[in-house]
């Protein structure tokens, strides 16, 4: 029986977010189903939690990369008995301090604003400029900018306002919850979420990192086949 693989994509990204990655599952072996966020009603945390809950299967594979490996661990949190095996990539369960986290939720209000009133390609320079992404080799920015385009604006700013890291509530006080197999993902070159991997993976019960080398913060394109091998418990 082939088995479920749900797939919560990015920030300032849609489905196709993850081709190359379902290009290397077992089609014979998953059915992956990459879920577009926006869809979530409402567009919070539990609003994403239950759109996964509706069109997944009884048990399935969770995986999500950025802002969907939050909401993949949100999710997990809320619905634990049905997911198999958990994949966070390029993770983080949030920002503790309240006061570093009501900045960068104004941050991203203010970006939101900015998205809602200027063309969309404004956003792709300007998401290009972030330095999380400035080691990413042309290729990768491309197919960003690609997808990117496809983009709501308006859907965009929601995303910013309701699923943010400024607007989540932090998690790492409940990892010790999660009892299924947790694969954690981070690219050597992206440090700062090599440390907060490294922290998820000490936190949670039945977890471990794994790091990709010569790879940034975008897994899902720069390292497919490590991430199909993870959601195949490879």
């Amino acid at each position: 029986m082939s088995t479920t693989v749900v797939l919560l994509h990015g920030f300032a990204a849609t489905p196709r977010q993850w081709d190359r990655t379902i290009a290397e599952l077992d089609p014979g072996a998953f059915t992956p189903v990459a879920l577009d966020i926006t869809g979530a009603v409402p567009l919070t945390p539990d609003g994403v939690s239950d759109l996964v809950s509706a069109t997944a299967d009884e048990q399935f594979v969770l995986g999500g990369y950025s802002m969907g490996a939050r909401l993949a661990l949100h999710t997990a949190l809320a619905i634990p008995a049905r997911i198999s095996r958990l994949v966070l990539l390029s993770a983080s369960a949030g920002i503790e301090d309240d006061v570093e986290r009501a900045a960068r939720r104004a941050a991203d209000e203010s970006l939101a604003a900015a998205i809602e009133q200027e063309p969309i390609e404004s956003f792709v320079k300007r998401w290009r400029a972030v330095a999380l992404f400035a080691r990413d080799p042309d290729w990768v920015h491309e197919e960003v900018a690609a997808d990117e385009r496809r983009c709501d604006p308006v859907q965009l700013a929601g995303c910013l306002r309701g699923l943010g890291a400024g607007a989540m509530t932090p998690m790492w006080e409940r990892l010790g919850e999660l009892r299924m197999p947790v694969e954690v993902l981070a690219g050597a070159d992206d440090p700062a979420y090599v440390a907060a991997g490294a922290r998820l993976a000490q936190a949670i019960p039945d977890a471990r990192l794994r790091t990709e080398a010569g790879v940034g913060h975008r897994l899902p394109l720069q390292a497919p086949r490590a991430v199909a091998r993870a959601l195949s418990g490879q």
